[in-house]
Formats: structure tokens, C-alpha cells, sequence
């Protein structure tokens, strides 16, 4: 069994997640339209924080057929900066246009084999895979990208092709587990292509 999802899988499931709205999501509670792009994210990473504008140019661009979900797993006790505090900080200052959750557990990040932030997942409306991997090959500055990988991937979804690149390697900070270093990551994890 690979690491991560592959193409084909279904969305793994949740319940109970706390946002920085409060609240607790299930996937099954949220409002999802017709695609839906899941992807793990954090506060402090510089390839989040340098493309998280271009994300939110996604998630407005698209904002009628896709639902953009964040996910931060970061433990707290391995990098302070990714608390569950800190994140509705920052969901204040910034107004992103996503729903943005905190898996507290490492969960998601397991079920899903989330390798960095950001890393992201766009499900069809059955909410099997169709994309897995980066938004761009730029993350930490967008304005260098030489591809699109995310907005292709959405545009063929939505008007019904096939998508040309499934699969892209994510590129940013790998997620800090608990109890680990700081740059550690399982030895099952691994590029995708």
C-alpha cells in the first residue's frame, strides 16, 4: 500500500475536527459542491505562507464548483507556531476563503499521508482522487512558477476531461509529527512520481 492516496481513492472520512470558526467538522457536515480540494497547510511554513495568496486566488477563482478545505496537523509541542491558537490568529488576520482545521490528532495526516505543507488533494464529486501533489513548482515564490499544476488539474476536472498530470510531487516543509525532530518524516514516505 502506498504512503499516500492515490488516484481512484476515496476522500478518508473524519468527524469531529475543530476549526478556528469554533465549531467541529465532519467530512460529511460541510456544504461540499461539486469538487473539493483538501489540503494540509500550517501557520509558519515559508512555502504556505509564500503561495497561500495564490491558494486563495484558487479557492475565488473556482469558488462556485470547488470547496477548499486547509488542514493543519502540525503538533504544537514540535513547532509552538502551528497551535491551534495561533491558527485562528491567523484565520483573523487573513480572511482566507477555506475552512480551516486543526488535527490535533495527526489523524488526517496519517489517513491521507499528507508529506508536506502544503500538500494538495482535489476529490471529484464522489470524492474519489483525481489530482494529488503541489499547486505550483514555486511554492515559496509563486511569481517564478513555471507551471500550474492545481489550476490545470481543477479546470480539466471541472469541464469534464481527463487530467493530464494526476500526480506532482508536493514540494514545502514536511509535516512535524509528535515526539519527532522537527525534520522528520516516516521511512514509508516518499516522492510521489
Amino acid at each position: 500500500m502506498a504512503y499516500t492516496l492515490r488516484i481512484g481513492d476515496k476522500a478518508p472520512s473524519f468527524t469531529n475536527i475543530l476549526a478556528t470558526d469554533g465549531k467541529k467538522y465532519s467530512l460529511g457536515s460541510i456544504n461540499l459542491k461539486a469538487f473539493t480540494v483538501i489540503f494540509f497547510t500550517c501557520n509558519h511554513c515559508p512555502y504556505v505562507t509564500g503561495s497561500d495568496e495564490l491558494t486563495r486566488k484558487l479557492a475565488n477563482q473556482f469558488s462556485d464548483k470547488v470547496s477548499f478545505i486547509g488542514i493543519n496537523s502540525n503538533s504544537a509541542n514540535t513547532y509552538p507556531e502551528d497551535a491551534y491558537d495561533r491558527m485562528k490568529d491567523r484565520m483573523e488576520q487573513h480572511s482566507f476563503p477555506w475552512l480551516y482545521l486543526h488535527d490535533c490528532s495527526q489523524s488526517l495526516a496519517t489517513a491521507y499521508g499528507a508529506l508536506k505543507t502544503p500538500h494538495f488533494y482535489l476529490f471529484n464529486e464522489d470524492l474519489l482522487l483525481v489530482y494529488n501533489g503541489r499547486s505550483v513548482d514555486t511554492p515559496r515564490d509563486t511569481s517564478k512558477r513555471t507551471t500550474n499544476d492545481l489550476q490545470d488539474a481543477i479546470r480539466q476536472a471541472i469541464s469534464g476531461n481527463n487530467i493530464d498530470v494526476q500526480v506532482t510531487n508536493p514540494i514545502g516543509c514536511n509535516i512535524k509529527w509528535e515526539g519527532k525532530p522537527s525534520h522528520w518524516m516516516p521511512v514509508e514516505a516518499c516522492d510521489l512520481v
